[in-house]
């Protein structure tokens, strides 16, 4: 134990109390708030969800008659200003769970504050505001984080040792498809999808998955989509989109790859979220599939509307231990849990005037640092871009990336 902190803290604030909150960070913070955090690294430290900041507030009211005895009480802002209100907490993180097109000013105001920052994928939505976040982190000395937490995915795992390994040897080609149901768009996020595509929400995780695992440089940029059902057919707002994206490697061979979404697959399908990826390689092939690797589950009366057929332990789960304990886990969690230590390490992990350097070996950890995220965000700001032209007439546009800027043929 670190003996100069003995039950030092990390002070935590919560910036959206949405789904995305009640499955991952929530039982996060009420498993760390019972257990503790502790690393031979930083010692014995205490993780305290202290502040949130909410549009309504009506969900963070909620929570708190909910978490009484489970967490300690916090305090709740709500409206236009709820996140500066939040910040005057003293707070060590904050973490941003919002719409994708709120990410950034949240995440600015958090930065500029002195606090590190973890936020949900995509972390903005175009290289202009990827630079200003990861210019202010480098200039306050903070992490600057995004959660990709499909990167925790065992088989993604997997799927990295073999590339890494050399195992499977240089990709040639790769399809991934991500399908959800109406409801998604209908209900859990119809808040997050006027003049959205489920592209942006969802491609995003093998982008990343493309980007970190393959390496290489992103040249090209395709994309189209499909509008009408959950919002106006000459609109701005997409059920489906299939987007193209080709890498450059060293060798000076390319590599193609393809991630179809939508989210207007039919409720009752019995997969829920169907998630599909094919790579093929010099000497392999790697499949994954979402709903083969699984459980199938039947229950009278509930499957597939009120339980589905296949579910997805992996991702974040609700179990009864064998030793009788209540608990909830999965890579969907380790991942907050991952960047609290990351935290805790760089705060707590040594002496002072060693911060630097402990900040330093963090953010080389570019699974998750906002300085490794660029082409992820360049892919995404290309698709926004193309869709836009696309509904005002102009489809079929190809975007282009050089390293530092998009250009639009």
């Amino acid at each position: 134990m670190n003996s100069q902190n003995p039950r030092a803290q990390l002070r935590a604030g919560m910036v959206g109390m949405g789904m995305i909150f009640d499955e991952t960070y929530r039982p996060f913070f009420e498993s760390v708030h019972a257990k503790g955090l502790y690393d031979r690294r930083f010692g014995d430290l205490d993780v305290t969800m202290v502040a949130v900041a909410s549009k309504t507030g009506q969900r963070a009211d909620r929570y708190l008659e909910q978490s009484k005895g489970k967490i300690p009480t916090f305090k709740s802002f709500r409206g236009d200003d709820a996140v500066q209100q939040m910040l005057g907490e003293n707070l060590t993180f904050a973490c941003v769970a919002t719409p994708d097109d709120r990410h950034f000013e949240a995440s600015k105001a958090i930065l500029k504050a002195g606090v590190h920052l973890l936020v949900e994928k995509p972390s903005v939505l175009t290289l202009q505001e990827i630079d200003q976040l990861n210019a202010i982190a480098e200039e306050k000395g903070l992490l600057a984080r995004v959660v990709y937490h499909k990167l925790l995915d065992p088989d993604h795992k997997k799927l990295r040792t073999l590339v890494h390994d050399n195992v499977l040897k240089h990709v040639n080609n790769g399809y991934c498809s991500l399908l959800e149901p109406r409801q998604i768009s209908g209900s859990q996020f119809s808040e997050w999808i006027t003049g959205r595509n489920p592209g942006t929400y969802v491609a995003v995780h093998y982008i990343k998955l493309i980007d970190f695992t393959f390496g290489g440089r992103l040249k090209t940029v395709m994309c189209t989509g499909q509008r009408g059902l959950v919002g106006p057919k000459d609109g701005n707002t997409w059920d489906s989109c299939q987007l193209r994206l080709i890498y450059e490697y060293e060798s000076g061979r390319e590599a193609a790859f393809d991630i179809h979404t939508s989210w207007v697959t039919p409720d009752n399908f019995p997969g829920y979220v169907e998630q599909e990826v094919q790579f093929r390689f010099d000497n392999g092939i790697w499949n994954g599939h979402s709903r083969k690797r699984g459980v199938e589950l039947t229950v009278e009366n509930m499957t597939p509307l009120k339980m589905k057929n296949t579910i997805n332990n992996h991702y974040n789960g609700s179990f009864l231990e064998p030793w009788g304990e209540r608990s909830q886990r999965g890579y969907g969690i380790e991942v907050i849990d991952r960047f609290a230590r990351e935290v805790a390490f760089v705060e707590h992990g040594g002496p002072a005037n060693q911060r630097s350097q402990r900040l330093a070996e963090i953010r080389k950890l570019d699974y998750a640092d906002l300085a490794a995220d660029r082409q992820v965000v360049a892919a995404v700001q290309a698709m926004e871009m193309i869709l836009e032209q696309q509904a005002k007439g102009n489809p079929d546009r190809v975007a282009r990336y050089d390293g530092r800027n998009l250009t639009l043929s």
